[in-house]
């Protein structure tokens, strides 16, 4: 399970959800990056994981609270994630 103290701004689901694709340290979460776990959660669970969850370990990594991440930073977040969907939808075509 992923250490509690470590893990600022996830909550219990999202760390069971990061521990069953296999992040159980901040040091993991660290390795992949919020982008790349955000969307192997996404492939795992769907629309069950949404942006927040990605803002979220892109604040906890940046050690701050969630609330305190820039509006320009979650944008970034987003065209990340955006650019690797459009990624995937012409690598199928």
């Amino acid at each position: 399970m992923v250490r509690n103290d470590s893990m600022r701004n996830l909550g219990p689901k999202s760390k069971a959800w990061l521990a069953e694709i296999g992040i159980s340290t901040f040091e993991d979460l660290q390795a992949l990056g919020a982008v790349e776990t955000y969307l192997r959660l996404r492939f795992r669970f769907g629309s069950q994981i949404n942006r927040n969850m990605l803002h979220a370990m892109a604040a906890c990594l940046a050690g701050i609270d969630w609330r305190d991440l820039s509006n320009q930073h979650k944008a970034d977040l987003d065209r990340a994630v955006g650019e690797h969907e459009k990624s995937t939808l012409r690598h199928r075509s």
